[in-house]
């Protein structure tokens, strides 16, 4: 069985201009959660999803004002369809993969196999041949940079951990913290090398540090601040720390 193109995204909007999208045919552990944040002069995306079915034919709430795309990272649940709208941003640490993406550094040839689906995508996706298109960052990211809608100021926070691109956004007038993959409320996928669990530590402690009051993160349903905090302290004191 296959799904059809119209019914492959599912749109619910959570408060505070925000707007979760995903993709309810790919099982939840795989499924990226896509947040759009509606500005003043310009709208954000966080992440685009696999990029088996157009955002832009289908999610018509992408194509109403300008839009910043925002890649948290570059796996390949996260940026399939970053090619589709022409103002990206990312971490200079992986503006390389988003010029360049490969099933390898992508992740999807680790990933990717029809079983990641509860339905298939709309012909013709083959899961073998899936590859993410290349979509060259329009502007580099890093640490303590602002990407400004207007009328909101998201902060870039540097994640690394799970990825050495990986990046929050914070805004610190609502509370609002876009986690990305380095935190959510499930089971997190942290890095192999010394340098990656060190890594993951620290950005972890920092964004303990945060006021947070609400959380929207790469996967799994969004939570609270003290649910934030809870999820942080019992992971660090796993580490020991």
């Amino acid at each position: 069985m296959r799904a059809k193109p119209q019914d492959w995204w599912r749109v619910r909007g959570v408060g505070d201009g925000v707007t979760h999208i995903d993709e309810p045919h790919i099982h939840e552990f795989y499924r990226c959660n896509v947040w759009h944040v509606r500005g003043r002069d310009s709208d954000m995306l966080v992440d685009s999803g696999m990029g088996v079915v157009s955002l832009r034919e289908q999610v018509p709430l992408v194509t109403e004002r300008p839009l910043q795309a925002v890649a948290s990272h570059t796996h390949f649940d996260h940026i399939g369809l970053h090619h589709e709208f022409p103002c990206r941003l990312c971490h200079a640490a992986e503006a390389h993969l988003l010029r360049a993406p490969t099933r390898e550094n992508t992740l999807a040839d680790k990933y990717v196999t029809d079983e990641i689906f509860t339905t298939l995508p709309p012909e013709p996706y083959r899961s073998e041949t899936y590859t993410v298109r290349a979509a060259p960052v329009g502007r580099i990211l890093w640490d303590g940079d602002v990407v400004d809608l207007g009328d909101r100021q998201f902060e870039v926070i540097h994640t690394p951990g799970h990825s050495p691109g990986g990046i929050a956004l914070w805004e610190a007038a609502t509370g609002i913290l876009f986690s990305g993959d380095i935190v959510y409320d499930g089971e997190l996928i942290e890095g192999t090398s010394d340098l990656e669990r060190w890594q993951y530590i620290a950005s972890m402690e920092r964004l303990l540090r945060l006021p947070v009051r609400v959380v929207h993160g790469g996967h799994f349903p969004s939570y609270s601040g003290e649910r934030h905090r809870e999820i942080i302290r019992d992971w660090l004191r796993q580490k020991g720390r």
